[in-house]
Formats: C-alpha cells, structure tokens, sequence
C-alpha cells in the first residue's frame, strides 16, 4: 500500500487532529474539502485552508453543491432535528473520497468522526453501514476513535500504527481540546454552528423556499443566508437587506434578474421580489421599505428597477402596520 492518505478536512478540530495524527506516522496526507452552500462561511473565512495550511499539508476543494442540494430535497435516510441529512451527507462525502483516493493514487481515507459525537450520523452501526455503502470498507480511518473500531487494512498492513490512536467516544471534547494546546493547532472553527442545515433560523427559510419551489436553486439558496425575508403570497417572496452589506449582496445577486426596490427620497434598505409580480406587490414592498428606513416626511419616494433596466420612481403613502408586516415575515 502507499503511505499516502486522504484526509476529509471540515475545518473543524477533530478532522485537523485525525490528520495530523497520521501525518506523525511519516504518512503523506492530502485535504479534501467538500464545499456548499449549507456551511457556514463567514465572508472571507475558509478554516478548511487555514487549518491545512497549520498542519502543513495541501488542500483539495471539491464544490459538491449541486448534489447536496437534491440530498436536502430529498435525503434517503432522513432528516435530523432540523433539515440536516446528514447521514445521505456522509455518503456523498466519503463517495468523493473514494474518486480522490484513485487520482491521487492514495490507500485510504481519514476522517475526524468520534464514535457518539453527532446522534445521527456518528452511531457505530451507522458508521460502518456508511464506509460499505461507499466502497469503502476497511479503508477508512478514525484515528481519534479508532481502538473502538475493528483494525483497518492500513492497520493491519503495518502503514498505521494502530497503538498511537485513540479511543474516543461522546461529545465531550476536553481530549481533543487539549491536543490542540500540545500541539499548537488553533486555527480550527468552532465546533458549532458549522452546518446551516442545523440551524432551526435558517431551515424555516429553507422550508419555505422548499414548499414554494421546485426543485431548489443554488442562487435562492445562497441568499437564504441574507436580509429579512417575507413571503407575500405563495407566489411571491421579498428579500430586504439589513445594512449596506447585505444590499451590495443583494443588488450582486437580484439586480438586473428580479424587480429590484431601493429608497429614493430617504435613506434605507433595498429590496428584491422574487416569484410571480404584480403592480399591488409594488405598493406593499415600498410600506416596508418605509417601515425599516423611517422617511421623515410622506409622500416618500421609491424608486422600481425592472429586470429589463427600466426605472420607474412612485410614492408610498404610509409605512406598512408592524402586524401587517409580521403576518409576512417567514423568519
């Protein structure tokens, strides 16, 4: 066998140590990073990169956001607490890991999972139902829970020392934590929150936008993440951004493919409609522009720009009644 493995890298702790385990062993290791849009990126943040770049090994970064899109529309194995596959999620994962051992002519895959740490997808059964599932059987590696696991083909071969691995179960993560001390690791992302999927928020976003439309597209989905959202019929949805910010992204995303809304006569956010339009949907987007940009003198001026580039500026009376405008609200 190669001593070269493929690492699955989150940008979380437990898959930064799993990897750095190995790497100690004398054993060549490459990232592999799944990326889409349910993660929870901040703006200019990648812990996947920064957590490669610590532990000094190269990163490969596969968008996989088309198929993990059509798992959350339809998840084999179901849903968690909230949206989350995460179970049809691992599959697609370790699938990926499997084509990226073969190009880079690897013997086998690790990954940072503790045996207990997530209740769906981190249960033994499941575990080892996933690794057969994927073509994978015997060749992947766990290094922190590993004592718990039948020993590996790698293992058995003599590539992995099989005494310098752990066996790790549960959700504390003191262990883990403090191997980050002994080794100087602190570039990794919290272990919370990295998955929107889990977020109850974002998924009644998302189970809006799922009752409304099919199937799912990547664009809607990226700005389910952005301003506040109100669905005005089951027709209609209007997005409106929180701060000049979120109105740079939504005027990126909206402006020239959605009527688009921005306030003329006063400061205040900007808006994009999407799904079916009419000339009342005009009106109604203006009141709430009005209520978020508080104009001090009515009639306020709002400016309409069609996805075709043509302008038209009409006045709004009055801003939309705080109950009017809750009854829309989807978040």
């Amino acid at each position: 066998m190669e001593k070269r493995a493929v690492a699955l890298i989150s940008g979380g702790l437990d898959s930064a140590l799993a990897a750095k385990m190995i790497l100690d062993q004398g054993i060549e290791v490459i990232g592999l990073h799944l990326l889409h849009p349910f993660l929870a990126l901040r703006p200019g943040s990648f812990p996947a990169r920064r957590v490669c770049e610590e532990i000094g090994i190269p990163l490969h970064v596969v968008y996989c956001g088309r198929e993990i899109i059509r798992i959350v529309e339809d998840p084999v194995h179901g849903y968690g607490a909230n949206l989350n596959p995460c179970i049809d999620c691992r599959i697609c994962n370790f699938k990926e890991a499997a084509r990226f051992l073969d190009a880079v002519r690897a013997s086998f895959v690790i990954s940072g999972e503790v045996v207990g740490q997530r209740p769906m997808s981190q249960r033994m059964k499941v575990v080892r139902m996933i690794d057969r599932e994927c073509g994978l059987d015997g060749y992947v590696l766990r290094p922190l829970s590993a004592g718990l696991f039948p020993p590996t083909i790698p293992e058995e071969r003599g590539i992995v020392d099989r005494k310098k691995l752990l066996s790790l179960s549960g959700r504390g993560r003191k262990t883990q934590l403090r191997m980050a001390r002994q080794t100087g690791l602190t570039e990794f992302s919290s272990p919370a929150g990295g998955c929107l999927l889990t977020d109850p928020a974002y998924c009644r976003r998302l189970h809006d936008l799922m009752a409304h439309q099919s199937p799912l597209v990547r664009g809607e989905v990226k700005l389910l993440r952005r301003g506040r959202h109100f669905r005005l019929s089951s027709e209609t949805k209007v997005i409106i951004g929180r701060d000049q910010k979120e109105n740079a992204i939504l005027r990126t995303y909206c402006l020239g493919r959605k009527p688009y809304f921005i306030t003329e006569s006063f400061p205040g956010p900007e808006a994009s409609v999407s799904g079916r339009y009419s000339p009342g949907v005009r009106m109604t987007v203006g009141q709430i522009l009005c209520r978020y940009g508080k104009p001090s003198a009515y009639p306020a001026l709002v400016r309409e720009i069609s996805p075709e580039g043509s302008e038209t500026t009409f006045e709004v009376s009055h801003s939309i009644s705080p109950g009017e405008l809750e009854g829309y609200r989807i978040d």
